[in-house]
């Protein structure tokens, strides 16, 4: 675990989600800190968050897009690599651009589980009929039948860690309202590729990007405090890379839930605040039996197995859990993480008609100065 000094592990704990979308973040940021008796000016802040950066204890920082309401899909898959053809069978797959990322799993059978991500649903099965004529192997589909919750967040020892949901200043900045719009405007798609893989990191890092934009600043925090209200943007904060904060142990637990209370166990389990993603997933006859995803993580097998046991324990008020109706897939090994690709997905729901003009564009321009 990379060595953290309390103002550190107050950053972490503070803004894994609910940083200001405001012109200049660090000053209201470094407020709310010292609310919570962190004493920490908006230079020292965002110095700290530099060099948290710089040593890899973030893996980025800025807005977490939401792939699923930007456009396009992902979905989960898995499959056999033999043992002697294993690396053969990883690079093959590996090559496909449409998978995003690919683990290896402790499981007798099915010890490959990547993310396949496209702009169009359909190229899922001509992805995957590709993979199983080159591997040989057969690949088994398991999209998301129902998302109960996504929120990786990884709180440290120290000041703040008994916050549940961090400082939240979400709130501050323009008002606006959602809207139900499906598809993006070209400008909005812009925003979306800009900002995918971060924010810059400096002390004006929406004025960055709307100068990378040439957009005005006010339309950059409107947009991205709108998408956050839309659900298209999940948070806004400190993504920090759990490996550096001591969360060495990465374990998908399944279970074979009765489909007539999935729909109650789904929230139960979602409250663990150790529960990073939770889903509803299909089963696959004498293959897979599972139906139910739980996502957990800890920084000991001591601790994983604690909080796995504390996951059979929650179930076991909803339906009598035997030992043959779950199991638990611990990461082995990180085979492929390129990221999901947001441009293409972007790019295919993006309503052109439906652009501004120049003329629209520079009239919203002056109204906002």
């Amino acid at each position: 675990m990379t060595d953290l000094d309390a103002t550190d592990r107050a950053i972490l704990n503070a803004f894994q989600g609910g940083f200001p979308v405001v012109a200049d973040p660090y000053e209201p940021a470094a407020a709310a800190l010292r609310e919570h008796d962190i004493d920490v000016s908006a230079d020292d802040l965002h110095e700290r968050i530099l060099r948290l950066d710089e040593e890899g204890v973030l893996t980025r920082f800025g807005a977490l897009i939401n792939a699923e309401e930007i456009g396009g899909t992902a979905t989960l898959v898995a499959m056999h690599a033999p043992e002697e053809r294993f690396d053969e069978v990883v690079e093959q797959v590996n090559a496909h651009p449409e998978v995003a990322h690919n683990y290896e799993r402790e499981h007798p059978h099915l010890n490959v589980w990547f993310v396949v991500s496209v702009a169009d649903e359909a190229r899922v099965d001509e992805v995957l009929a590709e993979i199983e004529a080159e591997t040989g192997q057969e690949t088994y589909n398991m999209p998301k039948q129902r998302e109960f919750h996504v929120g990786a967040k990884f709180p440290v020892e120290g000041p703040l860690a008994d916050l549940d949901d961090g400082l939240d200043c979400s709130d501050l900045g323009p008002e606006v309202e959602p809207t139900d719009a499906a598809t993006l405007t070209p400008r909005e798609r812009d925003l979306v590729v800009e900002i995918q893989g971060g924010l810059p990191l400096s002390r004006t890092p929406y004025a960055d990007v709307a100068e990378a934009l040439d957009e005005d600043l006010e339309w950059v925090l409107e947009t991205i405090k709108r998408f956050d209200a839309e659900g298209k943007v999940r948070r806004v904060g400190a993504v920090p890379n759990h490996y550096s904060l001591g969360y060495s142990e990465n374990g998908m637990t399944v279970w074979d839930v009765p489909d007539d209370v999935v729909d109650e166990v789904g929230p139960a389990i979602a409250s663990f605040e150790f529960v990073t993603h939770c889903y509803h997933r299909p089963r696959h006859e004498d293959v897979w039996p599972y139906n139910f995803f739980a996502m957990t993580h800890g920084r000991s097998e001591a601790e994983s197995d604690r909080r796995v046991e504390q996951v059979r324990d929650r179930m076991a008020e909803y339906w009598d859990v035997g030992e043959d109706d779950w199991d638990t897939l611990f990461s082995t090994e990180i085979l492929k993480k390129t990221g999901i690709r947001l441009a293409e997905r972007a790019d295919a729901n993006t309503d052109d008609d439906g652009a501004e003009s120049e003329t629209d564009r520079e009239t919203a321009t002056r109204e906002a100065e």
